[in-house]
């Protein structure tokens, strides 16, 4: 029996399978990356075929899933799967996270540009792109689900969500505007005469980074609030601060010397 929208957070059901909405969006995200990366990769250089974006984008799943897990068990959770260790692999139950998708994705990104003896920063430059569109699809996932909302407000344009009271700030929306206006910016800049290799992805690290940290403001957080001495903060914002440092170390990086 199949069942089309049986529920919010699930699009399809065939028997006692169910594609959710978040995954169901990651798909259609990694089909489209597998559109753009054949003709925005001249743009530094490559010449990559569609058989090495497939395996590049194979590996990718695997990182995402991977890291993304991964990255929630740690981060997040690791008093809970610590004592339930068998629901790590429990993936449809839901718990990634986007800062352990980013490590996966760079873990499988270095060993494919290791295993074909290209740039490792052109690789990136190009990879960024479709890859922050990804990130504005994983989001409206979350919005369609009714996840990730924000805090209560009255904002004109506030939403009520299912588990929540009240009108909520609509965060993931955000979230999705923030990963649109990264990908057209990198967009832009990667065209440029005077951008260097590497810098895309520098530029990509750090406004996701100030991005996030902000829209962290107007989020939900289950997590609660940590106060460093000097500045409170969520923890998806601690989380965030080392790729905006990284992001800007690769930026001086790149100025330095060609890579």
């Amino acid at each position: 029996m199949i069942d089309i929208f049986p529920s919010r957070a699930v699009a399809i059901s065939i028997a006692n399978f169910n594609i959710h909405w978040y995954g169901l969006m990651y798909m259609l995200a990694f089909l489209l990356a597998f559109y753009l990366l054949p003709r925005i990769q001249k743009w530094r250089g490559l010449s990559l075929s569609r058989d090495d974006w497939s395996s590049l984008l194979a590996l990718g799943v695997i990182g995402v899933i991977a890291g993304g897990r991964l990255g929630f068990v740690l981060f997040y959770e690791p008093v809970f799967y610590l004592t339930n260790p068998v629901e790590i692999i429990k993936v449809w139950n839901g718990g990634m996270s986007s800062h352990g998708g980013l490590i996966g994705v760079g873990i499988a990104i270095v060993f494919f540009s290791w295993k074909k003896g290209i740039s490792i920063f052109s690789l990136l430059d190009v990879v960024v792109i479709p890859g922050a569109i990804g990130l504005a699809m994983g989001r409206m996932g979350n919005l369609i689900n009714g996840e990730l909302y924000g805090i209560e407000s009255a904002v004109p344009w506030a939403m009520q969500f299912a588990e929540a009271d009240g009108l909520r700030h609509p965060t993931q929306i955000y979230a999705i505007m923030k990963n649109l206006i990264i990908a057209g910016v990198c967009t832009v800049y990667i065209q440029s005469a005077t951008s260097k290799r590497g810098q895309v992805f520098a530029l990509f690290l750090i406004m996701y980074g100030l991005l996030r940290y902000i829209v962290e403001y107007f989020r939900e957080q289950p997590y609660g609030i940590y106060d460093l001495g000097v500045v409170m903060m969520s923890r998806g914002q601690l989380l965030t601060v080392p790729i905006i440092l990284f992001g800007v170390l690769v930026w001086f990086v790149t100025i330095r010397k060609s890579v």
